[in-house]
């Protein structure tokens, strides 16, 4: 079992040569370069050993405030001191002014190192983006130095029990008072974070119905609501309870009330949701982060496992080590794989944001980053089980706790299936076209780059999304074939994300393992987009199955 190592090289290719960051103005690559290799120090040297600590003991609930796990504290107080938090915030406010790409590099690290304290640090970047958009010039004075200077960390307050993907059926209540502040009761759940120990001030974004339920999402606020009030008191905001979960537990997922909390309002009432979405879709940037991530230290302990245990014989009839034999090579191609291939596609989304040229592309490439890279995790994580045989079903191995961890990143920040589902229904169908045009031409990009033999299998899969897409379009319901599509699209777009790095894979780091990986690629995914293309064109329509087929 080894500890992780963050995978330095890798980053810096996939940033240079697979999102191709030198498109950002002003991009500075060895400040960069500098920048990551200090950020790789610090995830090695402090953050990576929280990590069983945090699985082993949890968060506990005292007081109606949650006490993260031992350890955490002292290592945040020096992130801090390091400047991470702002590291994409801007200049004005005491940001560095990155681009978003340097914050994606230094949260694959940290969601590889600590899953736990990620979870608790990923969301200030969401939410200084949100604050940064749509913040009145008061609000942006007060709490963007407070978030980038990591003195406050912030919470996303969405779900309830009733109104968890449908969130026109929030019933948390939002009352003007007459001091122009606004009053918030009510109840969330799968709070990651609550109110905890980290800092003593939690900003919770909160969304609150302002208007009527029978105005659905239009009747929504987005408000900021501290847990610590001007007057040094603290505000009627507490954590109900922590969840009993099947990973990330040194993560708190609480049950919150809000009980006649003061909040302010983030622009006008009935614009909460529209808002909500700047925090919403740069948070599954960063899932599609987490995925990576998990793939990656996947990768490195089946790899490093595989290369000392011996089970079976080789050629020359002595005992072999097991990455001699064909079926765990197997599994060790696609762990690589995934991992340079998620990574390379994630990464070239968060440089495109940056960029804002090809907003339909960054459009289409979020849900498939998120999905895609989030089920490559956990598939990852399964064989990285399988690999380790009867020892990785054991938690001394810590190959099952990626496995755990991994599996919410399916549900949170939208389930894969609602994702599939938007994609079908609305983004093929959005502008015209507009993200079929932006997705198409950068597929092509990538046809013009790849090696002849990779060219040719991304010039197939383009001919089956190309089918594919035609039926969804002539659907009236899409959403039984729905997944079938979204992972046709994920198989393709992570496949021209990888044949961009082939392309120079002797610039690699380990040029033989992204060729396997490559090979990986062409020959066991790309023929699967056939199956899916068939599946999209064949299944019937959603709305045809009878209720009864349903119910018992």
């Amino acid at each position: 079992m080894i500890d992780y190592r963050a995978p330095l090289d890798d980053i810096l290719f996939a940033i240079e040569v697979g999102a191709e960051a030198h498109r950002l103005p002003d991009w500075d690559g060895e400040l960069v370069r500098q920048m990551l290799g200090e950020a790789a120090r610090f995830v090695e040297a402090e953050v990576a050993p929280l990590d069983p600590v945090a699985d082993a003991v949890g968060a506990k609930l005292e007081g109606g405030r949650v006490r993260l796990p031992p350890g955490f504290r002292p290592v945040y107080a020096k992130y801090r001191a390091g400047g991470w938090p702002g590291l994409t915030a801007p200049e004005a406010f005491g940001g560095q002014n990155q681009p978003v790409i340097v914050y994606s590099a230094l949260s694959e690290m940290l969601a590889g190192s600590c899953a736990a304290l990620h979870m608790v640090l990923a969301l200030i970047q969401g939410t200084l983006r949100t604050i940064a958009a749509h913040g009145s010039a008061e609000q942006k004075t007060l709490w963007l130095p407070r978030l980038i200077s990591g003195e406050w960390l912030t919470t996303m307050c969405l779900s309830e029990p009733q109104a968890g993907s449908d969130l026109a059926l929030c019933r948390t209540k939002a009352e003007p008072q007459a001091d122009g502040s606004w009053s918030i009761s009510g109840g969330k759940i799968f709070i990651s974070g609550g109110d905890h120990d980290l800092v003593d001030g939690i900003l919770h974004l909160v969304l609150a119905r302002t208007g009527g339920p029978e105005l659905g999402t239009k009747g929504l606020g987005l408000f900021l609501c501290p847990s610590i009030l001007p007057d040094g008191t603290r505000n009627r905001v507490s954590v109900v309870r922590i969840e009993d979960k099947m990973g990330l537990h040194g993560s708190p997922t609480c049950q919150m009330a809000f009980d006649g909390a003061k909040a302010e309002i983030v622009g006008a009432p009935g614009e909460g949701l529209m808002r909500m979405f700047t925090m919403m879709n740069a948070l599954r940037v960063d899932v599609g982060i987490q995925g990576v991530a998990y793939a990656e230290i996947a990768r490195q302990r089946a790899q490093a496992y595989a290369a000392e245990r011996k089970q079976g014989r080789g050629g020359d009839g002595a005992t072999a080590l097991i990455n001699r034999h064909g079926d765990v090579r197997r599994m060790l191609m696609a762990q690589s794989a995934f991992a340079l291939a998620c990574r390379a596609l994630v990464y070239r989304t968060a440089v495109e944001l940056d960029l804002g040229q090809r907003p339909a592309l960054v459009d289409f490439l979020t849900p498939i980053g998120k999905t895609f890279a989030s089920e490559a995790a956990i598939e990852a994580a399964h064989l990285a089980v399988q690999i380790h045989g009867g020892y990785g079903y054991l938690r001394e191995y810590r190959v099952e706790q990626i496995l755990r961890d991994s599996r919410i990143t399916a549900i949170y920040e939208g389930a894969n299936g609602i994702h599939a589902m938007n994609m079908a229904g609305r983004l093929v169908r959005q502008g015209n076209g507009a993200c079929l045009t932006a997705f198409r031409d950068d597929i092509g990009m990538a046809i013009a780059k790849a090696k002849p033999e990779s060219r040719d299998s991304l010039g197939f899969g383009l001919a089956q999304w190309e089918g594919a897409t035609k039926a969804t379009l002539a659907r009236t319901d899409p959403s039984l074939a729905a997944a079938s599509y979204l992972r046709l699209c994920g198989i393709l777009a992570a496949g021209a994300a990888l044949f961009r790095l082939e392309a120079q894979a002797e610039r690699a780091p380990n040029p033989e393992r992204l060729k396997a990986a490559a090979l990986y690629w062409r020959g066991f995914l790309m023929p699967e987009t056939r199956l899916l293309a068939e599946r999209v064109e064949s299944l019937p329509d959603g709305n045809s199955l009878p209720e009864k087929a349903f119910i018992t």
